[in-house]
């Protein structure tokens, strides 16, 4: 692509050193450029991409995207906010993919992923081919990889989009995360339909205050085109959205939730250790699926479906297909005489709402093994002591990704809520053995925080560890087959 065209998408406020360039890719961070590429100085938190202007040019860039004019011989194109330009010249330079995809978003604290992979099997069930952009995975023309973050920067989000297109996808479903927004991530992303799941505290280090961390959310679901949105009238914040939304009357709005008011809510419910049965718009739907929180997930899709025009069989098919999300409420079974499940839960709402709905699985005691993760909102670590403390009859307190703090320091910032009604064993894997050792029939073990996750990061380093292998090895055994 010609520089000139991206210089009238970006409209900058100031360009020097002009000439006619090719550009031939986009990049922000160094490692990635290649000959010919625009490069965007990003400021970041440890590190400002002005800094590393010089870099990227001996690497090739012919130009590059400033808040400020550098002392280099390429082109410059002066911008206000250089996060809000990577996002238009990314949507631009791939040639704006998401007006060729019909996109369905899911933001939130919680329920994201589940409700993610939910909408992309019943898109699948529409024969509208899908990808998916999530915390789990991604997956592209049928392909799945290894999803190295939730929400990418817009450069290689656009790309992704862009080679949905080009392999055959005509629909994605995608997990919009708070970062996703804050850092423009998503700006040029045209939903089709967007679902909010609900909120509660988590990335406060990022946002400052809850406030701040809804109008995260908030901002997806506003601007010029705002998309038509299902929102989930069981959460106090979801309840101010649909009603901000429902007052402004630019796009259409379905409200689900388990609340009377809710235009989608259960009907018939029948709740069981398998899943659940219920009847939601109109709709029969039974899902495997485990807890009343899934039941929640499953109405948003059925919301976000409705929105999407979906039939009422590939809406049935599609949640039917669902048996389980990866490290989502994932059920570990080896022949134990009590139930095991290997969850994400990593907020004081999700812990809870795990140990909430463990209580429905079994006539025993809940087990808990849980930690909190490092380089992230403390302010959430005590507040999951006293979840844990309150709501499990076993809390065993462990490390989770202790990034680059030390693990005993955050486990006695967990303690500031737990008191003294947890064991401690910073040794994940001995924990795990721990609980699933003190586990009798008819108790239920929830091993909670990474999920889907296999490693764990300590002191900048990951380490091979996956929850859900780490399960299987104990069960082994502490009971072995016959």
């Amino acid at each position: 692509m010609d520089l000139e065209a991206l210089i009238r998408a970006l409209a900058p406020s100031e360009v020097t050193g002009a000439r006619p360039v090719a550009i031939g890719d986009l990049a922000y961070d160094t490692r990635n450029v290649s000959a010919g590429a625009l490069f965007f100085c990003v400021p970041g938190e440890r590190v400002d991409g002005h800094d590393l202007a010089w870099e990227a040019i001996e690497r090739g860039a012919a130009a590059l995207v400033v808040e400020r004019v550098l002392d280099v011989d390429i082109p410059q194109l002066v911008v206000d906010d250089v996060r809000a330009a990577m996002a238009v010249a990314a949507d631009v330079f791939f040639g704006e993919p998401t007006r060729e995809l019909e996109i369905v978003g899911v933001t939130g604290t919680n329920g994201k992923s589940t409700t993610v992979f939910l909408l992309h099997s019943m898109l699948e069930a529409a024969g509208r081919r899908a990808g998916l952009v999530g915390t789990v995975s991604w997956i592209v023309g049928g392909e799945e990889r290894t999803a190295p973050f939730t929400t990418p920067e817009a450069i290689e989000l656009q790309r992704l989009f862009r080679e949905m297109v080009e392999s055959g996808d005509r629909s994605a479903a995608i997990e919009a995360s708070s970062h996703g927004s804050t850092f423009r991530r998503l700006d040029r992303v045209r939903f089709d339909a967007l679902v909010f799941t609900n909120l509660s505290q988590d990335h406060l280090d990022l946002h400052g205050t809850m406030e701040g961390y809804f109008q995260a959310k908030r901002r997806l679901f506003t601007g010029l085109q705002p998309p038509p949105a299902a929102v989930n009238l069981g959460d106090e914040w979801g309840q101010r959205l649909a009603a901000e939304l429902a007052a402004s009357h630019r796009a259409p709005l379905v409200t689900f939730g388990l609340e009377d008011d809710a235009e989608i809510r259960p009907t018939s419910l029948e709740l069981t250790v398998g899943g659940s049965r219920f009847q939601a718009g109109g709709i029969e739907v039974e899902t495997s699926l485990r807890g009343i929180f899934n039941v929640e997930n499953v109405l948003g899709a059925v919301a976000a479906g409705l929105l999407l025009d979906l039939d009422e069989r590939s809406i049935q098919e599609g949640i039917a297909r669902v048996s389980q999300i990866p490290g989502r409420y994932e059920a570990i079974e080896a022949g134990q005489p009590f139930a095991v499940l290997v969850d994400y839960a990593h907020t004081p709402d999700s812990l809870e709402t795990a140990l909430r709905a463990a209580r429905d699985l079994g006539e025993g005691r809940v087990i808990v093994v849980f930690g909190a993760g490092g380089d992230r909102d403390r302010g959430k670590r005590p507040l999951m002591g006293k979840v844990a403390a309150e709501r499990a009859d076993v809390a065993i307190l462990t490390s989770d990704n202790p990034r680059s703090e030390d693990p005993l320091a955050i486990i006695q910032d967990v303690l500031q809520g737990a008191g003294m009604d947890v064991e401690i064993d910073p040794d994940r894997r001995s924990a795990i053995r721990r609980a699933l050792g003190l586990a009798e029939p008819g108790d239920v073990v929830v091993v909670a925080g990474k999920g889907h996750e296999q490693g764990q990061e300590i002191s900048g380093s990951v380490h091979p560890f996956d929850d859900r292998v780490v399960v299987r090895e104990a069960l082994a055994e502490l009971h072995p087959p016959g």
